[in-house]
């Protein structure tokens, strides 16, 4: 039977399926297939799909699709995954990436087991919005977060934190409760559209650090605590926030084509 090489991922434990689609042999529908390889009892079980397609300006294309079957503009531990994925195709250890929130690049900084991967996750913008929760702050960083900053992580229910917030974005956005530590050490729990709870969310990481840089509450870098490790987030207050973190390669597999045919 034919069927679908996957990849089983995870960076921080924020975990993909990668699916190289630069030759593509079997087709399928990327949204029925999320559903159903995502699916943690039926499925191989992971926050999303990434796919990796051939690219016009850069060394290739990536796509997100979450666990819903939505679509994300990007995702800043699928893409040191994407990294590395790459690196080990051949494709070198400085790549151009092509992401819905344009062309982003990707070093290798160091090999093994756990890989360790330094990505530009785009320019953190703040957003004026009215916002139900004091001490937080509408940032966009590659795509939506709200950033509440609160004394301790289970100060608020972040799970009915988000299902308030959800109604005031048409497309939908991603939660963050975030707790200084000191000017160095962020931690952070996520809540991701699509998806749900998760032990990690690179641009999240990326979202929470620039907000507690700009609000003069940390310093660049800035050492992000999240359930799954430990991200860096690197800003100057100003242009491109840089991520660093693992990139981990769990197991390799086959999806029958019976589980990735359009429905």
């Amino acid at each position: 039977m034919s069927g679908v090489a996957v990849t089983k991922m995870h960076g921080a434990f924020n975990d993909f399926a990668v699916i190289d689609r630069r030759n593509p042999t079997e087709p399928f529908d990327p949204a029925t297939l999320a559903r159903r390889i995502c699916d943690r009892r039926g499925g191989i079980g992971c926050d999303g799909v990434i796919l990796i397609e051939p690219s016009k300006t850069a060394d290739a294309r990536m796509r997100i699709i979450n666990a819903d079957g939505s679509e994300a503009e990007m995702c800043g531990n699928g893409l040191r995954c994407a990294a590395r994925f790459l690196s080990e195709a051949g494709e070198g250890e400085h790549l151009r990436i092509e992401t819905e929130s344009g062309v982003l690049s990707a070093q290798i900084m160091s090999k093994g087991e756990e890989y360790s991967v330094r990505t530009q996750v785009g320019t953190p913008r703040f957003e004026p919005r009215a916002l139900p929760f004091a001490n937080s702050a509408h940032v966009v960083v590659g795509n939506p977060h709200v950033v509440i900053f609160e004394r301790s992580l289970d100060a608020i229910d972040l799970q009915a934190a988000a299902a308030k917030l959800q109604p005031l974005f048409p497309k939908g956005i991603n939660v963050h409760v975030a707790v200084v530590v000191d000017r160095g050490r962020l931690d952070v729990r996520h809540w991701e559209r699509g998806v749900g709870l998760t032990q990690a969310c690179g641009t999240g990481s990326a979202a929470c650090a620039a907000a507690a840089i700009r609000f003069g509450l940390a310093e660049s870098p800035v050492a992000v605590h999240v359930p799954g490790g430990v991200l860096t987030v690197e800003w100057d207050g100003a242009g491109e926030a840089f991520l660093t973190g693992p990139a981990v390669r769990v197991f390799d597999a086959s999806v029958p084509a019976l589980h990735a045919a359009a429905v």
